[in-house]
């Protein structure tokens, strides 16, 4: 096994949720699992339940995509807006909006990304995935470009 293979073996994606109800953080890793895609590397989730603990986990960086409950209180789409505007390259983020009619809240919030209440298992890990596929590939690029030189 290569050196460049054994990195990507290596590699963890790391989701923050954010949501105040633990039976929605619950539901949503459940329907996560530990690795959304064949095409992407596995998965590890960091559940906050406040909004001081998601400023706190971005600011530490880390994080490759959030999800935010804009059910929670207090709700993720005014966080979502918050982190876009105060965070540099902020990491894409997912709002879970209350109901399919809520989804031009969702781009009030500037997410990158909107699922309905209830949690789908199909439909949750194929937008996380969707999401973070440009991402992947950037970074690809970016090795790739860098190990040529």
């Amino acid at each position: 096994m290569s050196s460049d293979e054994e990195t990507r073996a290596d590699e963890v994606l790391t989701i923050l949720l954010y949501a105040s109800d633990r039976r929605t953080r619950e539901d949503v890793r459940l329907a996560l699992g530990r690795k959304i895609a064949a095409d992407l590397p596995p998965i590890r989730v960091l559940e906050v339940a406040t909004q001081p603990a998601v400023i706190s986990a971005m600011d530490a960086g880390g994080i490759d995509l959030a999800i935010l409950d804009g059910e929670a209180v207090p709700g993720g789409m005014g966080l979502s807006r918050q982190l876009k505007d105060e965070i540099l390259r902020c990491p894409p983020l997912l709002v879970i909006i209350g109901r399919a009619d809520d989804a031009w809240l969702a781009t009030w919030s500037r997410a990158d990304g909107a699922v309905p209440h209830p949690v789908d298992p199909i439909r949750l890990p194929a937008a996380v995935a969707k999401l973070l596929r440009p991402q992947a590939s950037a970074d690809t690029a970016i090795a790739q470009s860098t190990s040529v030189a």
